[in-house]
């Protein structure tokens, strides 16, 4: 096979990879999921399971492929040296690396944090597939939120990614819950809003979030919150103070919506909070942005 069957495209993370074939008019011929993310990998292990495990399964063993996500970093495959901001769709292009023959792995971003250089791996990609999904994007500034175990939020202006900051607030919430004062008693249930929205309130402007945190405690101990609410309270205090202390500084004009990219559930409770401070959003699917910024790069360099 060549360039011309079709391709291979990849978004390959921490803890999962998933995968589409796309046929010779670009449209998915086969997808597929693998419990292979990088970070249950041992050095050199990436490139064996990719041929032995990952084309046969979609057919692909003799197509270019085009990854991005944590397989270009240097718990990945190979090292995919960061772009720096601003950047665009030319640039990202430019900077692929190839660990083999016929694959090829989307380079990172990175620009200025709150306190030194910040970095991503995958959600330049999204960002890619959100701009691809609407032309009027290309012009014009937005303002981006990534919801996740490391949440992004991004500025963008005609068409290129030119800063962004990132939010521990999955990772906390499930270091908290798991191995904290605050740990839960079971694994979480379905979300209570109520508890939620609580929570939500309880960030206010998002500052002495360490206090407010063990607020969680005092309110279980006491009879002010049930135990199997816990859970719900502390991810609305987590997301809360998240965008009261981001979303003022992303935002591009008063009553300017923020675009949520991301996995539906996670988006809708940050669309409640964002609502909450009267930020209204729009929300687009992850798995299809990813998928579309994928296609975006194989278009400019095929």
């Amino acid at each position: 096979m060549s360039a011309a069957d079709g391709v291979l495209l990849a978004d390959w993370g921490t803890t999962n990879l998933r995968a589409w074939r796309l046929d010779r008019v670009g449209k998915v011929a086969a997808r597929a999921d693998f419990a292979l993310g990088v970070a249950r990998l041992t050095p050199g292990e990436a490139a064996a399971r990719f041929e032995s495990e990952v084309r046969p399964a979609l057919a692909a063993q003799d197509l270019p492929a085009l990854l991005c996500g944590m397989i270009g970093s240097t718990l990945g495959w190979t090292l995919a040296p960061y772009v720096d901001c601003p950047a665009s769709l030319e640039s990202l292009a430019e900077g692929l690396s190839s660990p083999a023959p016929g694959v090829r792995i989307v380079p990172g971003l990175r620009g200025p944090g709150l306190i030194g250089p910040d970095v991503m791996r995958g959600e330049e990609t999204q960002i890619l597939g959100w701009l691809a999904a609407d032309p009027a994007r290309l012009s014009g500034v937005h303002t981006l939120c990534l919801p996740g175990t490391h949440a992004k939020w991004v500025r963008v202006e005609e068409g290129r990614l030119i800063r962004f900051v990132t939010a521990m607030t999955g990772e906390l919430y499930d270091l908290l819950g798991a191995q904290s004062v605050l740990r839960f008693a079971g694994p979480p249930g379905p979300i209570d809003l109520v508890a939620f929205d609580a929570g939500v309130a309880a960030a206010a402007d998002g500052g002495a979030l360490a206090a407010r945190l063990f607020g969680l405690r005092g309110l279980t101990l006491n009879g002010g919150l049930a135990a199997e609410a816990a859970p719900s309270w502390l991810s609305g205090l987590l997301i809360g103070a998240e965008i009261a202390a981001l979303q003022p500084g992303f935002a591009t004009r008063t009553g300017a919506a923020v675009h949520l990219i991301g996995a539906t559930r996670l988006c809708g409770l940050y669309a409640r909070a964002l609502a909450a401070k009267d930020v209204s959003c729009e929300i687009a699917d992850g798995e299809e942005a990813v998928l579309a910024g994928l296609t975006r790069i194989w278009s400019a360099i095929a």
